[in-house]
């Protein structure tokens, strides 16, 4: 059975990674930072499916926060699969409206806490297995008068993509991304703009927003054998933006 890791798993979009998973017969261990009722009612939701879950608390800005993610993995069994959801922005703002303190949070978050989670995955996949980052459509589109520091930790992430997925693919390691576009979550309202989903939906081609069902599916079909032939490349789930 396998065995995957998702930072950032207890909600929005993470959770609705979690829920596909297990429903394809994935055990789980969930990231989380702070939210113990996300956490309870995700891993709930995820054991009915008939699955392993353990939710652990973990700050991924630390080494001790990460290591502490695949002791909790490694309890279980042998993980074969990483997923980088975790990230946020903190408010919607130009850049020289933002605090330098929190821009570096912001990449700190966005971009270095990923890296390091795949090379504690990779290490503990050995030879085969998927690592999906969750990156943004801001990183082609570089989100001017909102958060280009967001934007532009989300396109390293696709930089990181590329090189790690050619650096391992002789490990049989697929290394893959999904940039989701404008996505219905509670991030809008958490830094300051709650109408921004309703707001934005007209500009995009499709004519609506995602739904985070909408990328948990892509992520699915990245970590299945359906996309064995996959690696070192992001997969735009935008509607078109």
């Amino acid at each position: 059975m396998p065995l995957t890791v998702i930072t950032g798993g207890t909600r929005g979009i993470g959770a609705a990674i979690a829920q596909r998973l297990a429903r394809d017969g994935h055990d789980l261990v969930l990231g989380y930072r702070s939210d113990e009722q996300s956490a309870a009612a995700t891993t709930a939701r995820v054991a009915a499916a008939g699955v392993r879950c353990a939710a652990v608390r973990a700050d991924l800005t630390t080494d001790e926060g990460i290591e502490t993610l695949f002791v909790a993995a490694a309890d279980i069994g042998a993980v074969t699969g990483v997923v980088n959801n975790a990230g946020t922005t903190y408010r919607y703002a130009a850049l020289d409206a933002t605090p330098a303190d929190e821009i570096r949070r912001t990449i700190d978050l966005n971009l270095t806490a990923p890296i390091l989670v795949a090379r504690a995955g990779i290490a503990a996949l050995g030879n085969g297995g998927v690592v999906v980052n969750i990156t943004s459509g801001a990183a082609t589109i570089g989100s001017p008068g909102e958060y280009v520091h967001y934007a532009a930790a989300k396109a390293g992430l696709d930089a990181f993509t590329r090189g790690l997925g050619l650096e391992v693919a002789d490990r049989g390691i697929r290394v893959v991304a999904v940039a989701p576009g404008l996505i219905e979550t509670d991030l809008h309202a958490t830094t300051g703009d709650p109408d921004r989903v309703a707001r934005m939906a007209p500009q995009i081609p499709l004519g609506r927003s995602g739904q985070p069902g909408e990328i948990a599916d892509a992520v699915a079909w990245l970590m299945s054998d359906a996309a064995s032939y996959v690696t070192a490349t992001t997969l735009r789930v935008a509607g078109g933006r």
